[in-house]
C-alpha cells in the first residue's frame, strides 16, 4: 500500500514517481531481509551487498535533506569526486545489517517524497549531479535506487525491480544530467542530432553541436540518427549496467536515419556517474 507521503506527492510530481519511489524502495528492502550472507559480492562493482545496501540508505537520507532544503556538499559532479565522497561516506558508516540498512531505505524514501510534497526546498536545490527542481529531484532518487536495486538483485539471484513504466519515470533526471556527464573527450568537435526513441512511447533529442552537448524533450525532426531501444535495456545502458553488444544481437536495438553508423558512437559520449 503506498504511504500518504506517496497519495499526496502525486499531485505535484509526475503521475505514478511518487508510487514508483515507494515500491521501488520497498522492493529493496524486501531483497535485504532475504540475504542471509551481506558480504556477498556485487557483481561489477567493489561492493559488498552490505556496502551497496548501506549506500543507498545514505543516499536516500541525502536526497530527504535536500528535498527538505538543507544543503549537502557531495562532490563536484564529476564521476572521481563522487565515487570519492560515497567511499568517503561508507567509511564514516559503519551499519551492514540487513534489518536496519532495509528500514531506512524506505524510511528516507518516505521522508523524501513528503519533503517535496510539502515544497520544503524553495525552487531549486543543489545536489551531486547540479541544480534541480523537485520533479527531477524526485526522478533522480527513482533512477538511483532503480540502479543500485538491480545491483542488489542481481548479487542475490533475484528479479529485478526495473519496468518500462519507471524507466519512463526516470527521463526527467535522465534528460537533465545527461549534458552534465559527457565525456567531453569523446564529444569534441562532433556535431550531430539523435533521436532516442523508448519502445512504447517516449522520445527525446539530442544535438551535439562541435561537442556542446544539449537535450530536448521534443527532437529534431531531421535527426541523423534515430535509436530505437527497449526501455529496460535504454535504462541498463545509461547507467552503465549493460554493453550495448549484447542488446544489439538480442534485437533489443534498432536504428534508423541518414547517418545509422553514428548509432554506435552514442553509448560511449557519456560517463555514468
Amino acid at each position: 500500500m503506498e504511504s500518504t507521503a506517496g497519495q499526496n506527492v502525486r499531485d505535484t510530481l509526475p503521475e505514478g514517481l511518487g508510487t514508483a519511489i515507494r515500491e521501488t524502495a520497498e522492493a529493496i528492502a524486501v531483497l535485504l531481509r532475504q540475504c542471509t550472507d551481506m558480504e556477498r559480492p556485487v557483481p561489477g562493482s567493489e561492493w559488498t551487498v552490505g556496502e551497496a545496501a548501506a549506500h543507498l540508505a545514505q543516499a536516500n537520507e541525502l536526497m530527504a535533506d535536500l528535498a527538505a532544503g538543507n544543503p549537502r556538499p557531495y562532490g563536484d559532479g564529476t564521476p572521481q569526486s563522487l565515487a570519492a565522497a560515497n567511499e568517503e561516506a561508507l567509511a564514516a558508516f559503519d551499519e551492514r545489517a540487513a534489518e536496519p540498512l532495509a528500514a531506512m531505505i524506505v524510511e528516507q524514501a518516505d521522508a523524501c517524497l513528503r519533503a517535496l510534497d510539502e515544497g520544503a526546498a524553495d525552487g531549486t536545490v543543489l545536489s551531486p549531479l547540479g541544480p534541480m527542481g523537485p520533479v527531477v529531484l524526485g526522478s533522480y532518487l527513482l533512477t538511483h535506487m532503480l540502479g543500485h536495486g538491480y545491483d542488489l538483485a542481481r548479487a542475490l539471484r533475484r528479479p529485478h525491480m526495473i519496468d518500462r513504466a519507471r524507466v519512463g519515470l526516470t527521463l526527467p533526471f535522465m534528460l537533465t544530467a545527461m549534458p552534465r556527464v559527457a565525456d567531453t573527450a569523446r564529444t569534441t568537435g562532433l556535431t550531430a542530432r539523435y533521436v532516442i526513441r523508448l519502445w512504447g512511447g517516449e522520445r527525446f533529442g539530442v544535438t551535439l553541436d562541435d561537442g556542446a552537448v544539449s537535450v530536448e524533450a521534443q527532437p529534431s525532426a531531421r535527426p541523423d540518427c534515430t535509436i530505437h531501444i527497449e526501455p529496460v535495456t535504454f535504462l541498463l545502458m545509461a547507467l552503465g549496467r549493460r554493453g550495448q553488444g549484447s542488446a544489439l544481437t538480442q534485437g533489443r536495438i534498432l536504428v534508423t536515419g541518414r547517418k545509422p553508423w553514428l548509432a554506435p558512437r552514442f553509448p560511449g559520449l557519456f560517463k555514468a556517474p
